[in-house]
């Protein structure tokens, strides 16, 4: 499945959150992809942030990586960074913008 998530980073903070994706912890990159995930891409347009990620089911994808000491640590990180995050908890798996046209 794909999903499609919006978050936002705080305008002084922009530097600081694209170097920090140079960065990201390959023990962070490996439990993702072991949660099932196959691919994610994060676009920027000014504070805006785009995420596109395929995964076999995003709901157990949250549900795996939520409490694993990685990605928590990654969580308080980019808490410091963004006006919006990525919500981990269960509710979640809802976030997922909603498709209004594909090409056919």
């Amino acid at each position: 499945m794909r999903v499609a998530l919006h978050t936002r980073v705080r305008a002084d903070r922009i530097a600081e959150y694209e170097a920090a994706h140079r960065e990201v912890p390959k023990e962070l990159t490996d439990a993702i992809r072991a949660a099932g995930a196959t691919s994610w891409t994060i676009w920027r347009s000014g504070t805006d942030l785009f995420h596109l990620l395929e995964c076999a089911d995003y709901a157990r994808l949250l549900a795996a990586l939520e409490r694993l000491p990685v990605n928590v640590t990654w969580q308080a990180r980019m808490a410091e960074l963004l006006d919006v995050a990525h919500d981990y908890s269960p509710s979640g798996a809802d976030a997922g913008l909603p498709v209004v046209w594909e090409l056919p």
